[in-house]
């Protein structure tokens, strides 16, 4: 069993403790999030929906991030992680959030905005709202899990205090 598949699987075990479900909010991850959880057997009891929202459109469309907060902060920014994971929950029938948006390269990167920064963001219905950036090294699929790891993490941990 993976790293991932055990962080997924103790996200799970938190989750039916305290009887929540989550929702996903993913634009560098690709829906890596969801897939590990989907993973886990029996994740049918707490997981609620994922969405991949990869352009700015989409950001807009499915979680109601708003043009104005792309527009200042741009797409990797803790604004609109937050933005996101809001967006998750409100779009979603689920109890707990978690948003992804980050640069995995290899292009894309600039000076403020290295490739491997990632923002993520957890979110609950309780009124929580978390966010913090992590700038991961590695190509593409490195950063990409890196990530997928961390938000599991963040999860686990907001589970379990909600809980």
């Amino acid at each position: 069993m993976t790293e991932i598949d055990e962080l997924s699987a103790r996200v799970g075990e938190a989750c039916r403790r305290a009887g929540l479900t989550v929702a996903t909010a993913e634009s560098c991850t690709g829906g890596g999030v969801a897939e590990a959880v989907t993973r886990t057997a029996g994740s049918s009891a707490w997981f609620d929906r994922g969405f991949i929202a990869y352009a700015n459109a989409a950001k807009v469309d499915l979680l109601g991030v708003r043009q104005e907060t792309l527009g200042t902060h741009g797409a990797v920014s803790e604004a609109v992680a937050r933005e996101m994971a809001l967006g998750a929950l409100h779009q979603s029938d689920a109890d707990l959030a978690v948003a992804v948006t980050g640069v995995a390269g290899p292009g894309g990167g600039t000076a403020t905005k290295p490739v491997g920064l990632v923002w993520f963001a957890w979110a609950s219905l309780g009124g929580t709202v978390e966010s913090r950036f992590e700038i991961f090294g590695g190509d593409r699929a490195a950063v990409r899990d890196q990530a997928v790891r961390e938000a599991l993490k963040g999860l686990l941990d907001l589970a379990s205090r909600e809980g």
